[in-house]
């Protein structure tokens, strides 16, 4: 369906600026293998498809079945299979994730929502005992932090829906990886050696990632012939087989009685995921949260994500600025102010709408927006916690009560990225939660179980105030994850894009749009820019490459602001549809290792 004209922003330019890049991207494909990994391409411009991820195997993964007639949705799941095998310690059938789809035929967006969910005996103690929140690093390496997995059952919703594959075929090339092995490189081993202490309690993830107690060499193959089985089941039998039959008695027996090495002195809690849990899992189609910026339709993750709305609402308070004509220090003042009041709406209001009134449309209008943003001051700083307003009543600067701290999030996820030649779009993030989610594998399966309820509140942030995200039976724990597509006044694709990181995913995705769409970088430059990120807590962390800066730095701290250092905020990957039909996609250039876009044919 097609809209009226609405004011729009001079998006051209802005491509243009991509193109001028796009003509000399290097080629995308194959790269020789370095003695450190496979070579990774941060941008690439071409042809018949698209993807962009964290891993270099899993964005060929998703270009062969682009290559073979695929569609978007196809590559998204092959894309996300792979990176189960290549990065286990963010994603993976463990785990569970938001599925955003442009379908181009009908001009629309679709979501998806795969969180995982609490077991039924799951009530708002499931973290507390004698009265006090058990400690959280025990409840992260435990099975009472581990949710029903919604990331198969996520695969078979939007393949039954838009999928032109079966997943058998969509699974081979992960399989393959699963089977003969990747190279390791400096980040799998990097983040295996800060799980090391977790796996050893673990045997089966000794096993898996902890060979002989060794850690695994840079440069050497990585295999996980049990992850290569479970996929080849998957592929005989359909997902159903994670939720039903001897593999969902292995989760559940893993769960209920972890399986803890002798002799280890780990505190190891059992947890409540029972047969019945699995089989009841269901995802959830959810109309997507959507706001207008600068003329375009900024489409995302209603709730049970916080993503979309709290991305939405701190667009609204920015849209009435010239983000484009502001200096850089007035730039990042208006940036951090409006993901500060956001992050402030959101801990009050959003969380599973099963169980809460959550008022998302208010959360979303432009009025609600404007009465928020007039609390923000070129000249000064809010103190946070900042008390939020009320979406159902909105007054101008007027607030919704008592403020509370922002609860922690875990800061561990993984984003991919497709596009087909037919138009259609995916945004995808998924996740087991922690690095490592609960660090338990599952014996004989070759997967780590997630440590996602560990996203609910352990105990109210304010007892004074009401917490949304407290758990309760077969409630999905409030989620960052914020997979977004913009659309034209046409409703065409403009660009697409998310990243990991728990709750800085909403900052990395407020900041990757307004740096490209209002301050005119390229993608890729917009996703490699230096983040800050403000999360309604006392400190805005920052990157090195804004903490570095001491004049700016000193120029905010003047009218208020405080700072603390942040080594890395997120990992973006995105892919932008350019004005002559090509597509462009990007990811990280030094994050993470930096990420990997290909495309099916690369531009001359």
């Amino acid at each position: 369906m097609r809209r009226p004209a609405v004011r729009t922003v001079a998006v051209p330019a802005v491509l243009a600026a991509v193109l001028s890049i796009g003509a000399a991207a290097p080629p995308t494909h194959a790269p020789a293998a370095r003695a450190d990994g496979p070579a990774k391409t941060p941008v690439a411009v071409g042809h018949g498809g698209a993807v962009a991820s964290v891993d270099r195997d899993a964005s060929a993964a998703g270009i062969e079945v682009l290559r073979r007639g695929g569609n978007a949705v196809d590559a998204a799941v092959a894309t996300a299979a792979a990176l189960g095998v290549t990065e286990p310690y963010s994603a993976g059938i463990g785990g569970g994730g938001y599925f955003v789809y442009y379908d181009a035929a009908s001009r629309t967006v679709h979501t998806v929502d795969g969180r995982e969910t609490a077991p039924r005996s799951a009530d708002s103690s499931l973290f507390v005992e004698n009265g006090r929140a058990i400690p959280f690093d025990e409840a992260m390496t435990s099975g009472r932090s581990v949710g029903t997995p919604g990331t198969p059952a996520t695969w078979r919703t939007v393949l039954d829906a838009w999928g032109s594959r079966p997943l058998a075929r969509l699974l081979e090339p992960a399989e393959r990886l699963a089977e003969h092995g990747f190279t390791v490189d400096p980040t799998f081993r990097s983040q295996t050696e800060a799980n090391r202490d977790r796996f050893a309690d673990f045997p089966a993830s000794a096993e898996l990632f902890l060979p002989g107690g060794e850690l695994p060499v840079v440069g050497t193959a990585f295999r996980n012939p049990d992850l290569a089985r479970t996929y080849r089941e998957l592929g005989r039998h359909g997902v159903g087989a994670l939720y039903r039959g001897p593999l969902a008695d292995d989760i559940v027996r893993t769960v209920q009685d972890p399986p803890v090495a002798p002799g280890s002195d780990r505190v190891v809690r059992s947890g409540g995921l029972t047969r019945r849990d699995l089989t009841s899992y269901a995802t959830i189609r959810r109309a997507p949260a959507k706001v207008s910026y600068r003329g375009l339709d900024v489409y995302g993750m209603a709730p049970s994500s916080s993503g979309g709305t709290t991305v939405g609402e701190a667009l609204n308070i920015l849209e009435r600025y010239d983000l484009s004509r502001a200096d850089r220090a007035a730039y990042l003042h208006r940036f951090i102010e409006a993901s500060r009041v956001a992050f402030a709406d959101r801990g009050r209001w959003v969380g599973d709408p099963a169980f809460e009134d959550v008022p998302a449309d208010g959360l979303l209008s432009q009025r609600f927006a404007d009465a928020r943003a007039c609390l923000i001051k070129d000249d000064a700083v809010l103190t946070s916690p900042l008390a939020p307003g009320d979406p159902r009543r909105p007054a101008p600067c007027g607030t919704g009560g008592r403020a509370a701290p922002t609860t922690y999030e875990g800061e561990n996820t993984t984003h991919l990225t497709t596009a087909d030649k037919w138009g259609n779009v995916v945004a995808y993030t998924l996740t087991i939660e922690s690095t490592g989610g609960s660090g338990i594998t599952v014996p004989g399966r070759g997967f780590l179980l997630n440590n996602e309820l560990t996203d609910f509140s352990f105990t109210p942030a304010d007892p004074a105030v009401h917490d949304p995200n407290l758990p309760g039976p077969g409630k999905r724990p409030r989620s960052s994850m914020s997979p977004t597509i913009v659309l034209d006044r046409y409703d065409r694709p403009v660009v697409a894009l998310g990243s990991p990181g728990g709750a800085t995913i909403i900052t990395t995705v407020i900041q990757t749009l307004t740096g490209h769409l209002d301050r005119g970088l390229p993608l890729v430059d917009a996703i490699a820019a230096p983040r800050a990120s403000q999360r309604n807590q006392a400190t805005t962390e920052l990157e090195p490459g804004l903490w570095g800066d001491a004049a700016l730095r000193a120029r905010l701290e003047g009218i208020g602001h405080g700072f603390r250092l942040n080594p890395e905020i997120g990992a973006a990957t995105g892919i932008q549809r350019l004005p002559d039909g090509r597509l462009l996609a990007a990811a990280e250039k030094v994050r993470r290792g930096g990420g990997s876009a290909m495309v099916v044919r690369p531009a001359d």
